[in-house]
């Protein structure tokens, strides 16, 4: 029963973020918004959503480890998992904006997560700092578009301009109606699991709900790389990272303050995760540059399945 719980709280977070995305941006179109402030934050902050409801309603039952696990494991599975597959595939082109912004910002979060999850608890303005800081971030992230306005924003989809209020109001319904109860099955799924396995809430956040939530991703990433047209890009990736910091538990914390109760998180995890944004960078230039082979991305994927067996093994 616990399993069907998180396979039906997955695919309700799905539906729900994929209804909540297109009603925010229909609803952004009708508020005169431009279809890029579109695409590079409403888009950012609804595909965001069902971690965050995920994080909001963990902390709120008191499951802080799912919380803390939820984010770090799936920065950790957006890098190992959906990008070392992707590559494997096929090769994927690494864009100048990598090293010269996304991935100095991805990173500096990181380290500043860790530095804020020491004293083990995410205070509330710990959570608006990190809050604050993906603010800066999207004003920079918009100047830059702007400044090099041949970006295309390929997710921000033109036909929702001309949707109506009774539709934009019933996708919003759907959309926060699947994700309210996506999350609560999938919270309470996850801790039976936990239970049974004799494991904490923490290992099946950091692995199952992480692996779960970047389902939609690889999918997308894999079937894009299949019929060889362009992939879910490097920033795309990199972006989600910063938002599951900066917005997730930003958010998160400012609701409700997140206790770091599994020691594993701070002692292992964590560098788990700083490993993986901090190899980014040379991967990026060594041995072929700026292009993920596929070499690279075996190496990266390999690192993914050890880190899963590891977690599961202590």
């Amino acid at each position: 029963m616990s399993i069907l719980y998180v396979v039906i709280g997955l695919v309700l977070l799905v539906v729900g973020g994929e209804f909540l995305v297109r009603s925010s941006v229909a609803l952004s179109f009708r508020l005169k918004l431009s279809k890029m402030v579109i695409g590079l934050t409403v888009v950012s902050f609804a595909t965001s959503a069902p971690e965050l409801l995920v994080s909001i309603q963990a902390a709120l039952d008191g499951l802080s480890d799912i919380s803390l696990g939820n984010v770090v494991g799936s920065n950790i599975a957006n890098i190992g998992l959906v990008l070392g597959i992707t590559a494997i595939i096929g090769p994927l082109a690494i864009d100048r904006d990598f090293y010269k912004f996304n991935w100095p910002v991805m990173v500096l979060l990181s380290f500043a997560l860790y530095a804020l999850l020491n004293d083990g608890v995410l205070s509330q303005i710990e959570g608006l700092v990190l809050f604050v800081s993906l603010l800066l971030y999207l004003f920079l992230l918009i100047r830059r578009a702007r400044k090099f306005s041949d970006t295309m924003l390929e997710e921000v989809d033109d036909s929702l301009q001309k949707t109506s209020n009774f539709k934009i109001f019933m996708w919003l319904l759907i959309g926060g109606c699947a994700l309210y109860f996506g999350s609560e099955l999938l919270v309470k799924g996850a801790e039976d699991i936990a239970l049974k396995l004799g494991v904490s809430e923490g290992v099946i956040a950091v692995t199952l709900i992480a692996v779960g939530t970047s389902v939609p991703e690889l999918a997308a990433s894999v079937i894009a790389a299949l019929k060889q047209e362009k992939a879910i890009s490097l920033g795309n990736l990199i972006g989600s990272n910063i938002f599951n910091i900066a917005s997730v538990l930003g958010i998160t914390s400012m609701i409700q303050p997140i206790a770091v109760k599994d020691e594993t998180l701070m002692s292992v995890n964590i560098y788990w995760m700083l490993g993986f944004a901090l190899v980014l960078l040379p991967l990026a230039f060594i041995p072929k540059k700026m292009v993920l082979t596929r070499p690279k991305g075996l190496l990266i994927f390999v690192s993914y399945v050890i880190f899963i067996a590891l977690v599961f093994l202590k």
